[in-house]
């Protein structure tokens, strides 16, 4: 048994710092999942360096349940969101700054609901994100986001440049084939790396098959990343056939990433039945978007369990 984890946006520590922390995050608590003491193997397909000049040095944050972590939004680089360089571009830019920014509002104005649900009705403190992180998250995603769905061409140190897109797929299928010999190889996807699994796992021909896929706070609910899986993708037919189990969705509705439309069951038909599982959870605060949040809700690791066939 074997997972492969693949992060999201923005900047990162080390690989080896990143998947150590998701596997701490998903083992905390009384209701942990040990992937390690449950003998499944793990690894974790690391991107950041194709967008980031050197990884995040603040290893510390990404383990504290703290209201946000700036080292989520990146706070090594200036990335300033992306200048559109054709019709297409700008059109999907500006959905998804639209989309994210309303999120982003709607994330503050909504109090926190007591997990006592005798203390209903009692008014909690909001804790409002600062605008420069909100707009430094939103340089980010858009940059991120525009950079490997339109492939672009990216140097993120001196002498070295990468096409986006084609490099981080490469990336993506040299890990799944690494551990193809499993018998049960579960893929687990944080925001856009679920954009990136499902566009290798639909459209690249030499990539592997997997026995299931967790999507985590990812947009592929979104027209603008649906048009772009087009035409392989299609409403009726979406479901990748390298998926040869379940497909789980778990998202947060005001997670900035996902919420605008985080319902994907009626978006991926396989052979035009429903076969994607949506999981709404609610991460604690105003900022839902922490992997380390996801990886904490029982919901996300009941579903990981089963699909290792370990309950």
């Amino acid at each position: 048994m074997h997972v492969t984890f693949i992060h999201g946006l923005s900047n990162k520590p080390g690989a080896d710092a990143l998947l150590n922390i998701w596997r701490r995050a998903l083992a905390s608590g009384m209701d942990g999942l040990d992937l390690g003491a449950e003998g499944v193997t793990s690894t974790l397909v690391y991107w950041a360096d194709i967008l980031y000049e050197a990884p995040d040095p603040d290893v510390s944050a990404y383990e504290n349940a703290r209201e946000l972590i700036p080292s989520d939004v990146d706070a090594v680089v200036n990335t300033l969101a992306p200048l559109s360089g054709s019709p297409a571009e700008a059109a999907f830019i500006t959905g998804l700054a639209v989309k994210t920014g309303g999120l982003l509002a709607a994330a503050e104005a909504v109090e926190a609901i007591p997990e006592d649900r005798n203390l209903t009705g009692v008014a909690l403190e909001r804790i409002p994100l600062p605008w420069s992180l909100k707009a430094k998250f939103m340089e980010t995603y858009l940059r991120d986001a525009h950079h490997y769905l339109f492939n672009k061409v990216h140097t993120p140190r001196p002498g070295v440049s990468y096409k986006v897109q084609d490099a981080v797929r490469a990336r993506l299928i040299d890990g799944l084939r690494a551990s193809a010999n499993a018998e049960t190889h579960i893929v687990v996807a944080h925001s856009l790396g679920s954009v990136i699994a499902y566009d290798c796992l639909m459209r690249v021909a030499e990539c592997p098959q997997i026995s299931g896929l967790i999507t985590v706070g990812g947009p592929l609910g979104l027209d603008e990343i649906q048009d772009r899986m087009a035409p392989e993708w299609s409403r009726v037919d979406g479901f990748p056939s390298k998926i040869t189990g379940r497909w789980v969705n778990v998202f947060d509705r005001l997670d900035p990433v996902s919420g605008f439309d985080p319902f994907i069951a009626n978006d991926f038909y396989r052979n035009g039945r429903r076969a994607v599982e949506d999981i709404a959870v609610r991460n604690d605060g105003a900022w839902r978007h922490s992997i380390t949040k996801y990886l904490r809700q029982s919901e996300l690791r009941t579903a990981l369990s089963s699909m290792l066939q370990l309950s």
